[in-house]
């Protein structure tokens, strides 16, 4: 257990630290009128969910604590956007159609509204 927990703790670390690198190099270089890095990790986030989600299920055999590895600690560090598009388009997959549309709206939606919560609530503090 301990050593699932580092590898979990590591892979985590090397995502943040890539994100953070190609987010603001991506920033730099475009200028800072648009979030281009966030936007730049978020989809390459998901291109590499998809392309490695795919591979598993079809091509590669990974035991389920590499994948926690790969999909939490690296991928969920380097973007958790990520994991919401897996999410919803496993639902989707599924055919639960309703799901993946409210999983969609709720995330969204509750996200944006409890962001706007935080802010109002920080400043009653």
């Amino acid at each position: 257990m301990p050593t699932r927990l580092l590898m979990l703790a590591a892979a985590g670390a090397a995502g943040a630290l890539c994100r953070y690198g190609l987010a603001g190099l991506v920033q730099s270089a475009l200028g800072a009128r648009f979030p281009w890095g966030t936007l730049v990790v978020n989809i390459l986030g998901c291109f590499v969910a998809g392309a490695l989600f795919g591979l598993f299920e079809s091509r590669w055999a990974l035991s389920g604590e590499a994948r926690i590895i790969i999909f939490i600690g690296f991928l969920g560090a380097f973007t958790t956007f990520s994991g919401f598009m897996l999410e919803t388009s496993e639902l989707a997959r599924d055919a639960q159609w309703l799901s993946a549309a409210g999983n969609l709206v709720l995330m969204n939606g509750l996200g944006a509204f409890a962001l706007y919560g935080g802010l109002v609530a920080s400043r009653l503090v």
